[in-house]
C-alpha cells in the first residue's frame, strides 16, 4: 500500500488514484439506525416490507435492528431472517453476552447471518460512558468477537467513535478484534465531526499500521452532523475501504447518515475516479425511496439529491436551452438510471386490473393476489372520487395495508363542525372487534383537534400529539391529503398515517392508526380499565 495524503489526492491525475476494480459493499442501516431517527419509527410489518425492498435493490447487507433493544426489534430481526433471501441480514450488538445471544437467536433462521458487535475507543467515551481503561476496552473487544464467532462465521467489529480515537490506540484496537475472528471491522464517525481529508487520512493510517489489516474488510459508518456523510464515505473508499455503512435518502440518529443513493451514484457517476462499483441496481433506486417515505407518510425534499423530485427538472432557460440541445450540458445521471420516468401513466375509473398490476410493478410493488384485490377495491373507489389516480395514489394504497395498524377499532361514523372565530366540534362512533360501539364529541381548536380529541375520549387513551402534519400526494383540487400523526403513549412513539381526498378524514384514519398501534403494546388489563 502507497500511503498519499488527502491534500495531495486531489493534485494527482485520476489514473494514478484509481483502485484495483473491485467492489464496495453497501450495509444498509435504514431499519436499524435509520430507524431511530424522531418520526421513523416501523412496525415489524413495515420493517419486513422495507427489508424486501432493499433485497431487491441489491445491497450487500441488511442490518435489520438492534435484537436485545426490544422485544419488538427480537422479532423484527426475526421475521426478516426468515423471510428475505439474497443479502446477509444482520444484527446490532454491544460487546456483551446477553447482547450477542439475543442477535443469534434472532438470527438463526437467515440464509447468511452477520453479528455486529460494538463497544467506544475514543477517551471522551472510555472515561465518562464505560469508565474502563484503554486494556479493559480492548479485552472487552475481544471477548465480544470471541463470542460472537461461537455462533456466527461472519462477525463485524465497530469502534464506536473510532474518529476521535487517538490513531494508534484504534490500530491497536482493529489488531486485537481481527486476530480474535472480526472479518469486517468499521471505523464510524460516530457524532459527524470528522472531514473527508481526516477519514482519507485515517484509513490509510490504518491500512498501514494494524498489522493484520488483511484480513478484514474495512468499513465506515458516517454521520451527516456537518453535511459531510456523503463526503467523508467517498474519501474513505479512496483511501481502501471496501464497506460502506448507509441509509435511503440518509435517515438516522439526529442529522443521519450516509445517503445510500447518493454514495451509490457518485461511486457510478464517477467510476473513473474511484474504480470501484456497488451491487446495487441503480434503477431501484427511485422506487425504494418513494416505497419508503410514502410508507412513513413523510414529503420527500424536492430538491433531495438523486431522488428527489427536482433532482432531474430544469426550469431556468438557459438550463432548458442547453437539454435541448444535449442532455449531458445540465444532467451528470440520466434519469433512468435511477428509477425516474420522464412520463406518468395516469390511471382513472376505467383502467383495469391489469394496469393497475402493472403500474403497480413499475412503483416496485409486488402484491400478492389477495392484497391486489383489496388494492384494487381502494382503487376503484378513489377512481370514483377524483379524475386522475397518479403514482403517489397508488404508492399510498398499496403502502396503506399494514396488517399491525388494522383493527380492533373502526370507524362507524365521523362529523365536524367549525365556523369562523370560534370553535370546532366534532363526533365520533367507534366500533371495536369485541363486539361493542362507543361514541363520543369533543371540541378543538380547529376540526383536526376536536376530531383527535374526540378519538382520545371514545378509547380513552391520552394522546399526547408531538408532531402532526398533512402534506398533498399529487396535484389539483382532488387531490388526496397524506396526515401523518405522532404521538406520546407511555414513553413510546407511535405513529399514524392517513390518507383521503378529505383531509379531516385523513387525519382521522391517522388517529385510528394510533390507537390501533396501541393496541398492540399496551398490557392487556388496559383495555377493561378503559372501557370500565
Amino acid at each position: 500500500f502507497c500511503y498519499t495524503p488527502f491534500e495531495n489526492f486531489m493534485n494527482t491525475t485520476s489514473a494514478s488514484m484509481i483502485q484495483t476494480p473491485s467492489q464496495v459493499r453497501i450495509f444498509d442501516t435504514t431499519l436499524r439506525d435509520g430507524e431511530q431517527a424522531p418520526g421513523y419509527s416501523m412496525s415489524r410489518s413495515q420493517k419486513r416490507r422495507m427489508a424486501q425492498v432493499l433485497a431487491e435493490l441489491g445491497v450487500d447487507i441488511i442490518e435489520a435492528g438492534f435484537a436485545q433493544a426490544s422485544d419488538q426489534d427480537f422479532t423484527s430481526i426475526q421475521s426478516i431472517a426468515q423471510d428475505v433471501r439474497g443479502p446477509i441480514i444482520c444484527s446490532l450488538a454491544r460487546c456483551q453476552q446477553g447482547d450477542i445471544e439475543a442477535a443469534a437467536r434472532a438470527l438463526q433462521a437467515a440464509q447468511r447471518s452477520r453479528i455486529h458487535v460494538f463497544i467506544a475507543t475514543s477517551p471522551l467515551h472510555r472515561e465518562f460512558k464505560l469508565a474502563m481503561s484503554k486494556q479493559q476496552v480492548i479485552d472487552n473487544a475481544v471477548a465480544g468477537v470471541l463470542l460472537a464467532r461461537q455462533y456466527a462465521d461472519d462477525v463485524e467489529f465497530s469502534a464506536e467513535d473510532a474518529m476521535r480515537t487517538e490513531p494508534e490506540y484504534l490500530a491497536e484496537v482493529l489488531a486485537a478484534v481481527i486476530g480474535a475472528g472480526a472479518g469486517t471491522v468499521n471505523i464510524p464517525d460516530t457524532v459527524g465531526y470528522t472531514t473527508p481529508s481526516e477519514m482519507f487520512d485515517r484509513i490509510a493510517y490504518v491500512r498501514k499500521h494494524v498489522r493484520n489489516i488483511g484480513q478484514a474488510v474495512i468499513s465506515v459508518h458516517c454521520h451527516n452532523d456537518l453535511g459531510m456523510a456523503v463526503a467523508n464515505s467517498l474519501a474513505a473508499v479512496s483511501a481502501g475501504a471496501r464497506q460502506v455503512e448507509c441509509t435511503l435518502t440518509g435517515i438516522g440518529e439526529r442529522a443521519g447518515n450516509a445517503a445510500l443513493e447518493e454514495v451509490v451514484m457518485a461511486l457510478k457517476t464517477r467510476s473513473e475516479l474511484y474504480g470501484v462499483d456497488t451491487g446495487v441496481i441503480s434503477q431501484r433506486l427511485y422506487p425504494a425511496a418513494r416505497q419508503f417515505n410514502n410508507m412513513m407518510g413523510i414529503a420527500m425534499p424536492r430538491n433531495k439529491a438523486v431522488v428527489g423530485e427536482n433532482a432531474f427538472a430544469h426550469e431556468a432557460g438557459i438550463h432548458q436551452h442547453g437539454m435541448l440541445k444535449h442532455r449531458g450540458t445540465y444532467e451528470i445521471m440520466r434519469p433512468e438510471d435511477v428509477g425516474f420516468e420522464r412520463s406518468q401513466l395516469v390511471l382513472g375509473k376505467h383502467s383495469g386490473r391489469h394496469a393497475l398490476r402493472e403500474r403497480l410493478a413499475m412503483l416496485g410493488h409486488q402484491p400478492d393476489e389477495t392484497l391486489f384485490e383489496s388494492i384494487f377495491a381502494g382503487f376503484k373507489a378513489l377512481a370514483d372520487k377524483k379524475r386522475e389516480v397518479f403514482d403517489n395514489d397508488l404508492e399510498a394504497l398499496a403502502n396503506g395495508h399494514d396488517p399491525e395498524a388494522s383493527g380492533p377499532w373502526h370507524i362507524e361514523q365521523w362529523h365536524t363542525a367549525s365556523h369562523n372565530g370560534g370553535t370546532a366540534s366534532a363526533s365520533v362512533r367507534l366500533s371495536h372487534d369485541q363486539g361493542f360501539q362507543i361514541s363520543e364529541a369533543s371540541i378543538g381548536d380547529g376540526p383536526v383537534h376536536a376530531i383527535l380529541s374526540a378519538f382520545e375520549r371514545a378509547t380513552g387513551y391520552a394522546l399526547t400529539i408531538r408532531n402532526f402534519n398533512i402534506h398533498s400526494l399529487s396535484n389539483g383540487g382532488d387531490a388526496q391529503g397524506q396526515a401523518s400523526l405522532i404521538v406520546d403513549y407511555m414513553g413510546r412513539e407511535v405513529r399514524g398515517n392517513g390518507v383521503s381526498t378529505d383531509i379531516v378524514e385523513a387525519a382521522a384514519l391517522a388517529a385510528l392508526e394510533v390507537v390501533n398501534r396501541i393496541e398492540r403494546i399496551k398490557a392487556p388489563e388496559c383495555l377493561a380499565a378503559n372501557l370500565s
